[in-house]
């Protein structure tokens, strides 16, 4: 039971990164209609940016919190008003290419100046330890990431359907001539919506770097599978990408204990189904 528990464990805490990723990947495609292919390496950026607020600057792990998204989400805003604003209205596979292209030179350029191999980031004091639950031993830091992915979920979710910042996006993507009309610059809310999506993605970032260590190619090891999670819960879902982010997070974690041999594979065959069934995704909405 213990071994179950544990591979549990490890599937929400998949699932927190799952979650946090393709909801950023939901966010940019459900506002820009833009397949962020890059998102796994600004994923990596997150991480690299920790990694270097701490051991250049001295800024621990608290502080890179914050300004670790913000700076990489500002690195984002440039690349959607220099080279992403000029595919508006074009098919989607121009977005993909492009942002394929991009993921593959940034980690390319991480790569040759830090190799293949991690480099550690420490857990922080206050994170340090664990707590005996009476059937498992649970690390503090695992069980914070999971917690606070599954708020920044939410509050992120809250913001684009329930406040009027949210409906103000949503309808810059779906009329952008009639928002124009009320006084609102769309293309500056474009371009903060990518900056959101992609602040999200370096924000698992410095989340994941504690656990996983910082490597450049931690984002391809896992843009596959988040893109898999954004097909099943639909494309654009916000709430879609967060229940199906843990979901699957604790169904491959389930697989690893009971059938080890199919858990790279699971997710990949559950969206073989998914997509036979109902196309559009559990909880998206047919074209």
């Amino acid at each position: 039971m213990q071994a179950l528990y544990a591979q549990l464990l490890v599937g929400l805490i998949n699932g927190s990164f799952y979650a946090l990723l393709s909801l950023g990947l939901a966010v940019i495609f459900g506002m820009l209609n833009i397949i962020n292919f890059a998102h796994g390496a600004l994923y990596m950026m997150g991480a690299f940016c920790a990694y270097f607020l701490l051991n250049v600057a001295g800024i621990g792990y608290w502080p890179a919190l914050i300004l670790a998204p913000i700076a990489v989400g500002i690195f984002g805003m440039i690349l959607e008003r220099t080279m992403l604003k000029w595919l508006t209205g074009l098919d989607h596979l121009y977005g993909l290419l492009l942002t394929f292209g991009l993921a593959l030179i940034i980690q390319g350029v991480f790569q040759n100046y830090f190799g293949s191999s991690g480099l550690p980031y420490a857990i922080p004091d206050e994170l340090k330890g664990g707590m005996n639950l009476g059937f498992m031993f649970l690390p503090i830091y695992r069980g914070w990431v999971v917690v606070f992915s599954l708020v920044v979920c939410l509050l992120t979710w809250y913001l684009i359907e329930r406040t009027r910042l949210g409906a103000n996006l949503r309808a810059a993507t779906e009329n952008p001539t009639l928002v124009r009309a009320f006084g609102i610059n769309v293309p500056r809310m474009i371009t903060l919506t990518y900056g959101l999506g992609v602040g999200l993605a370096a924000l698992a970032g410095v989340l994941s770097a504690p656990i996983n260590q910082v490597r450049p190619l931690m984002g391809a090891d896992l843009i596959i599978v988040v893109f898999a999670v954004v097909v099943i819960g639909g494309m654009g879902s916000i709430m879609g990408s967060i229940i199906t982010g843990f979901a699957l997070g604790v169904i491959e974690g389930l697989t690893k204990y009971f059938y080890p041999e199919a858990s790279n594979t699971v997710v990949f065959v559950l969206m073989v189904l998914v997509l036979l069934v109902k196309p559009s995704g559990l909880t998206g909405r047919a074209a």
